[in-house]
C-alpha cells in the first residue's frame, strides 16, 4: 500500500478506537518513534469557517488551501472520496502511521471491542488482534486488554507492515 509502516485500529462506534489511538501515539512517541495518524470519518469534514479568508479562497474555487500559523499548518483539499493511498502519499515520512477507520482497506488492524462486544468483521484476515476488556469467545487472535497500552504498542511495532 505504501512504503511507510502502517497499522490500523478499527471497531464499532464508541468502542474506544480514538482513545486507543491517542494512548498508542503517546506511548510510541515516548519510545522515540515519529508517528503520524489518519482518521477516517463518515461525514463531510470542514475545519474552516464561513467568513475566514481561507474559506473564501475555497468558496472561490481553489482546489487546495494551506493555512499557516506560528506552530502548525493545515492543508484542505477539495476532493471526492480521497483514498487511503492518496492520503498516505501526502504525509511526511514517519516511523509509523496509525490509521483509525478505513476498515475495508487491506492493512493489518487491531479491532477494539467494548465489553461483550460482537466482532465487527469476523472473517477479515487483516484483523490480526483484538483489544477488549474481556477475553473474546472467538479466541483465535491475540487478545489485549484495552488499557494494556505497552503490550499493544509492542505488538503494533512488530506487526506494522511496510
Amino acid at each position: 500500500m505504501s512504503g511507510q509502516r502502517i497499522f490500523g485500529v478499527t471497531g464499532w462506534k464508541n468502542a474506544g478506537k480514538t482513545t486507543l489511538v491517542e494512548r498508542l501515539v503517546a506511548e510510541l512517541v515516548h519510545r522515540g518513534l515519529m508517528v503520524n495518524t489518519i482518521k477516517h470519518g463518515h461525514h463531510d469534514l470542514d475545519v474552516d469557517q464561513p467568513g475566514r479568508d481561507s474559506y473564501r479562497h475555497r468558496a472561490a474555487g481553489a482546489t487546495e488551501v494551506a493555512v499557516v500559523g506560528g506552530h502548525r499548518y493545515a492543508i484542505m483539499r477539495e476532493q471526492e472520496d480521497a483514498t487511503l493511498a492518496e492520503v498516505l502519499a501526502r504525509l511526511a515520512p514517519a516511523d509509523l502511521v496509525l490509521i483509525e477507520g478505513f476498515k475495508r482497506e487491506p492493512h493489518r488492524k487491531i479491532e477494539v471491542r467494548a465489553a461483550a462486544g460482537k466482532p465487527m468483521a469476523p472473517d477479515d484476515p487483516n484483523i490480526v488482534a483484538i483489544a477488549a476488556d474481556e477475553r473474546p469467545a472467538d479466541g483465535t487472535l491475540p487478545w489485549f486488554r484495552r488499557d494494556d497500552i505497552a503490550a499493544i504498542a509492542d505488538f503494533v511495532i512488530r506487526a506494522a507492515e511496510r
